[in-house]
């Protein structure tokens, strides 16, 4: 009888904290609704950039390389040699130049750089010739975020999939949602591609065949699990067992 006491009382206590979960968040609550989680139930395969803003930067489609702050550049003139320099982007964005002072340089390509070292060396030298090579570069990158041990951002080399980030990102805590891991990547400058990876189906089934690939700049979020957020409510400890969560850093 007393059994059957307690696990009555844990029914309603469960039904009860999922009421409270499922209802709108007030004003002012101590637990805001995450809104990169409200894409787990929209059933949507492609969003808005705008609805993710503050999250880490996206890739764009076969994107030109951007100069970066920590970029080292060697410019060279084959045919005045004096002027060659090696040059390193500063915390600002700015390189300084010989006889041409601080020019901006971060979120320009190549490109870009090389026409405006053209027009600024014009000034000095008639029609210049001029190479740029970069030296050294932001790596390629994947960001992983969400239920996963240690979030942030990892190198990305060729072959990674969704399964090898997050084992890269010290695997799911146990609040994750591993069914309904959601991949980001930018298909457009206004949109990004979201898919939704079941990776603890994936994993069950030791068949990793669809398991998607990265690209630079791709952001892996894993998802709360329904349970993690009606622990908030249950004192599970009450119902004759607890429930152990790993701490995120």
């Amino acid at each position: 009888m007393r059994i059957t006491r307690f696990a009555g009382i844990g029914f309603v206590l469960l039904l009860a904290a999922t009421s409270l979960w499922a209802a709108p968040q007030k004003k002012g609550s101590p637990h805001p609704p995450d809104p990169i989680a409200k894409i787990v139930a929209s059933g949507v395969n492609k969003i808005n950039i705008k609805q993710i803003q503050g999250q880490p930067r996206l890739s764009q489609r076969d994107p030109r390389y951007q100069l970066n702050v920590g970029d080292v550049l060697a410019i060279q003139f084959p045919f005045t040699p004096k002027f060659n320099q090696k040059v390193t982007v500063q915390p600002d964005g700015f390189v300084s130049l010989k006889d041409v002072g601080d020019i901006h340089v971060e979120g320009d390509t190549l490109p870009q750089l090389r026409k405006t070292l053209y027009t600024d060396y014009s000034k000095t030298l008639r029609k210049p010739e001029i190479s740029v090579t970069l030296k050294k570069f932001e790596k390629p990158f994947f960001v992983a975020l969400g239920q996963v041990t240690h979030p942030g951002k990892y190198d990305l080399r060729g072959g990674i999939t969704v399964a090898a980030g997050v084992s890269m990102a010290g695997g799911f805590t146990r609040e994750a949602k591993d069914s309904q891991v959601l991949l980001f990547h930018r298909v457009s400058e206004n949109w990004v591609s979201v898919t939704k990876v079941n990776l603890k189906r994936m994993l069950s089934a030791r068949n990793l065949a669809e398991d998607p690939e990265l690209h630079p700049g791709d952001m892996i979020y894993v998802p709360s699990s329904i349970l993690s957020k009606i622990s908030r409510f249950i004192p599970f400890p009450t119902l004759g067992y607890s429930l152990y969560r790993t701490p995120v850093p």
